[in-house]
């Protein structure tokens, strides 16, 4: 069978170790108190709890024989007080653990979506958009559960199961040994198929994310897999990914209830044998009240082993999700603020490369040694082949990426001395594919600028004329946009995003093939408001249409990592190079 990328899984990038568990009780310690008191409120639960079967041995052994009516009734009012007593601290514990949790849950989301905003462009696009959205969804959730009550459990469980013993030591010493003695067989278990079970939840956190990843690229694509009628070859994709989710996570399901059946046998077993040996081979037998509250002992001291066992179990699990969830957290910021980086003052527009090099990798240099200087307010035009440098060049002006030599500077200040929210903040790109968020057209628009008014609003959209399609729509500019403008055509969407440019107010301009996927008649539209927008401002313009560059100050022709030819548009149709050929080749393909 042919295997495609949602075939492959994902690799860890380290090993397992305790660094992943003892690094999320950072978000543990924020909660401490609260913690705390949730620990003290179960402890105090445990030993009312614990105090019941010594008030049923007294009154077994001394109250009833003694015909003691008083003490009867105070030990029964005695009983019911701490029965109704745990069951309120335990609800007061079950508030706090379950607050902490969605408060876990939103700090850990919270520090890995910031983080991913500043990771660079290449991991989102090594990587299937799905695998990193299970990351942030269904992984957080997971995780969350075992970080607010599995840990308090954990501790409370192993506290409880201490209590537990030294009420059975007060009450028979000897068949307290009796009751523990299972417990090196419950440990061998254990540590036996403790590395199968995480490699079996490994198993489950890939399949899963496969599937994921899968699931949302068809959704994205549905109009492209009904256009070529893949609907039943892409049904039977996600129906061998569903599969093999299903079968890792029944495999994995499999080994965790190996736990559960033998707590229950040993515990029966032990259970069995404290009773024979309270009547038959304890000295003197023990009483009826003793063996009523060791088999009440017995059977509770099992209890936090068996919930101890599936918080193993859980603890196993959330230890893969931790691991994919810190290693996105643990990617590399390529691009980021300067240690000393300072806020770039109001940008004029003076541009410059000294002899910049650039490459994605360290095999091949697209910019070799790039020197030019742009002055403020002028309009450069970027042409040549496909892969010669054209799209690289802004994007090291944006910072996108970082120089590996030489440096750029606007008026005067290194790009990578600057922060990049003053640097950013002052530039505007408009690129092939302009992303629309779901929401109102107003709220796409006024992305440029969160304060925009309606009426800024308006007048950026009358610059490019898309007030007269706005207009026309149900609810004008409170027209909800379906997501990536699933209700808007490409031009309507191009105009969109030329508004939310020029309500920006960019220094710096930078159009990217903006007009390359329009109509004839919004093109129109789109070269007033790019006229507009030159006004003024330094800008840099990527089309393979010339007629939509012929206006620009100076043109340049990348070539070969560098600059091969530059000038006016009359000026490179003169020299007659590389400008010549590729403009005349345009015209007789008209």
């Amino acid at each position: 069978m042919q295997r495609n990328k949602y075939d492959i899984d994902e690799t860890l990038e380290s090993p397992f170790s305790l660094k992943h568990l003892k690094r999320s009780f950072i978000y543990i310690k924020r909660h401490g108190k609260k913690l705390l008191l949730a620990m003290a409120a179960s402890m105090l639960a445990s030993v009312l709890q614990l105090s019941v079967p010594q008030m049923l041995q007294y009154a077994v052994d001394d109250v009833v024989p003694a015909k003691d009516y008083r003490m009867l009734i105070l030990l029964t009012i005695g009983t019911a007080v701490a029965i109704t007593g745990s069951l309120f601290l335990a609800r007061y514990r079950m508030w706090t653990t379950t607050k902490v949790g969605q408060d876990i849950i939103y700090e850990i989301r919270d520090d890995l979506f910031r983080h991913m905003q500043k990771l660079p462009f290449t991991y989102y696009d090594n990587r299937p958009h799905g695998k990193i959205l299970i990351r942030v969804v269904q992984y957080v959730n997971s995780v969350s559960n075992m970080l607010s009550n599995g840990v308090i459990d954990f501790f409370l469980e192993f506290l409880n199961l201490i209590l537990i013993v030294i009420f059975m030591l007060i009450t028979n010493a000897t068949l307290t040994l009796v009751v523990i003695s299972g417990l090196p067989i419950f440990f061998v278990i254990m540590f036996s198929i403790k590395p199968a079970q995480r490699r079996a939840w490994q198993r489950v956190s890939n399949k899963n994310s496969n599937l994921n990843s899968y699931a949302q690229e068809s959704i994205n694509g549905m109009r492209i897999t009904q256009i070529f009628a893949r609907e039943q070859k892409n049904e039977d994709i996600f129906s061998r990914l569903a599969t093999l989710a299903r079968k890792a996570h029944f495999k994995a399901g499999l080994i965790a209830n190996l736990v559960n059946p033998a707590v229950e046998n040993i515990s029966q077993i032990i259970f069995s044998a404290m009773y024979l040996v309270g009547v038959l081979w304890n000295p003197g037998m023990a009483s009826f009240g003793t063996l009523l509250a060791m088999g009440n002992y017995s059977w509770r001291f099992w209890q936090p082993i068996n919930r101890l066992s599936q918080i193993y179990n859980e603890f196993m699990n959330t230890i893969a999700y931790l691991e994919r969830i810190f290693e996105t957290m643990d990617e590399k910021v390529l691009i980021d603020d300067a240690e000393n980086a300072y806020d770039i003052p109001q940008i004029r527009g003076e541009v410059r490369f000294e002899n910049v090099t650039f490459g994605y990798d360290d095999k091949t240099q697209v910019l070799k040694n790039l020197s030019f200087t742009v002055s403020e307010g002028e309009s450069i035009a970027l042409v040549g082949p496909t892969g010669a440098g054209k799209t690289t060049i802004v994007n090291l002006l944006s910072r996108f990426y970082d120089v590996t030599g030489g440096k750029i500077t606007i008026d005067g200040n290194d790009v990578r001395k600057v922060t990049l929210h003053s640097l950013r903040s002052q530039m505007g790109i408009m690129l092939q594919d302009s992303f629309i968020f779901s929401g109102t057209i107003a709220d796409n628009i006024r992305y440029g600028k969160l304060t925009a008014t309606q009426d800024e609003i308006q007048s950026a959209c009358a610059v490019v004329k898309a007030d007269e399609f706005i207009s026309k729509a149900e609810n004008g500019y409170d027209t909800e946009i379906k997501e990536h403008g699933g209700n808007l055509s490409q031009g309507q969407k191009q105009l969109i995003a030329f508004a939310r440019t020029i309500i920006s107010d960019p220094r710096i301009l930078i159009l990217d093939e903006a007009t390359s996927a329009i109509d004839t008649k919004t093109e129109a539209y789109v070269q007033a408001g790019i006229k507009y927008l030159l006004g003024g401002r330094t800008s840099f313009i990527i089309a393979h249409r010339l007629s939509t560059i012929r206006e620009c100050d100076r043109i340049m022709y990348v070539k070969d990592g560098g600059i091969s030819e530059q000038g006016t548009h009359e000026d490179l149709m003169a020299l007659k190079g590389d400008y010549y050929n590729l403009y005349t080749s345009q015209l007789q393909d008209l």
